[in-house]
């Protein structure tokens, strides 16, 4: 009988460390060195606690995050919307090119720059400005100053999903600048730890607030501040934002045992109360919900009067909504048997990185909208390199340059996004009756 100890071929005698040195030899590589340095790393990681290798990682990728955000925006420099061909300026104010040479000629409004090929360049500043000067002779009041009249009230939209990949931080970003240009007076809350959102504005979330500053400090059960202290203008006129970062987990942590204590109260209105201290100061607040169905989300959808939900068209994305869904409907029957009222003005579902070429894709839009009818919005958000390559630089469409691509492919991304935030905006004047 063979002797069990015995290999059951001759290539399995060979030592394991032997035909490791074969292999490196066979591959033309480095050999015992390049092998034993393996090894060793291969050592430091089972020695090392899981903890201690994620900090290490993690403080090693924060580094190279913060070196690379130095190169484009060094720590002395504030970050700067780009300025608008007058083309771009006449169509956000919905003018006539040639009506807005006319202020300019007649002295009217703010001087654009005039660049050497005597293109007139418009900032952020000059359309708010020019807004103003265009609203006094409007023919209809908001024509030019969109948002709330006495009686309307404020439009607080969450935008949310709970799968990573379906553009809820892209989507929630490019609305609050949209709505900002387009002259709505907006908030615009990052509710998600991750802080994508506050590094789209040019807030470094482990740099810049380390001493707090995020929601978190207004909604706390330990001493809030006054949520007006959380918020910082941006450089777009008309758009404040209050930024996130980890420190947003501590509601998550603080109210089971807040809960337990007896101290909690009706937690899920904290958000609601908080932002009822500065109702009078916007039109629409936007905020970029966590991807979970935790206390933040939650009190989130109590304040929220419209419901963003985000959906990448594909079969797995949509079983995941089918699930999110679920438990939403779940967690608000529970808010609304506290007494909370849990109605909103409108809900909507965005296609997000939708590719019209794709079948399998267009079978699940088509699905989608037999489905549920005239809740998905009418315009998708197409995938599209210009939004990917933006976000490379912490930009959003709105701020990159159209030079920086090639110009089909920018203007088709700008043309998709422009219909999908202005078919959320025509929403929000329904809603207000208009």
């Amino acid at each position: 009988m063979r002797d069990s100890r015995l290999p059951a071929n001759s290539h399995e005698t060979i030592p394991e460390n032997a035909r490791n040195r074969e292999h490196d030899n066979a591959l033309g590589g480095a050999g015992e060195g390049q092998w034993a340095r393996t090894v060793q790393m291969q050592d430091l990681q089972h020695d090392d606690d899981l903890n201690a290798v994620i900090r290490d990682h993690s403080e090693r990728l924060t580094a190279q995050l913060h070196a690379q955000a130095e190169s484009l925006f060094p720590p002395d420099a504030a970050k700067e919307m780009r300025k608008f061909t007058s083309g771009e300026a006449a169509a956000l104010l919905k003018v006539n090119d040639s009506y807005l040479r006319k202020l300019h000629l007649d002295g009217k409004g703010p001087s654009p720059e005039l660049t050497p090929g005597n293109r007139r360049l418009y900032s952020v500043h000059d359309l708010h400005a020019l807004r103003v000067l265009l609203e006094k002779t409007a023919r209809r009041p908001g024509d030019y100053l969109p948002g709330r009249r006495e009686g309307d009230h404020l439009q607080v939209i969450g935008v949310m999903n709970f799968k990573g990949g379906s553009g809820k931080t892209t989507s929630a970003a490019h609305l609050a600048q949209r709505l900002a240009l387009l002259g709505h007076r907006v908030l615009a809350i990052d509710l998600d730890p991750q802080a994508s959102l506050t590094a789209l504005h040019g807030v470094q979330p482990e740099f810049d607030l380390l001493n707090g500053g995020t929601l978190y400090d207004a909604i706390r059960y330990d001493s809030p501040v006054p949520i007006a202290e959380v918020i910082r203008p941006t450089y777009i006129p008309g758009l404040d934002l209050i930024p996130g970062n980890l420190e947003l987990m501590e509601f998550e942590h603080e109210t089971p045992r807040a809960l337990a204590q007896g101290q909690a109260g009706l937690f899920f209105f904290r958000v609601k109360e908080a932002l009822s201290q500065v109702d009078d100061r916007y039109d629409v607040v936007v905020i970029d919900c966590p991807p979970q169905l935790g206390f933040l989300t939650m009190s989130a959808l109590s304040a929220a009067t419209g419901v963003l939900v985000t959906i990448h068209p594909e079969m797995l994305d949509v079983m995941s909504m089918s699930q999110f869904l679920r438990m939403t409907a779940d967690l608000m029957d529970v808010i609304a048997e506290s007494g909370a009222d849990m109605k909103h003005d409108w809900m909507r579902y965005l296609l997000t990185r939708y590719e019209p070429t794709d079948a399998p894709q267009n079978r699940v839009v088509a699905f989608l909208r037999t489905m549920y009818g005239d809740t998905v919005l009418n315009a998708p958000m197409l995938k599209s390199t210009a939004i990917s390559d933006a976000g490379l630089t912490k930009q959003t469409l709105y701020e990159v340059d159209r030079s920086a691509f090639t110009r089909s492919t920018y203007d088709r991304a700008l043309e998709s996004m422009n219909a999908v935030n202005d078919e959320i905006a025509k929403l929000i004047q329904t809603t207000w009756g208009r």
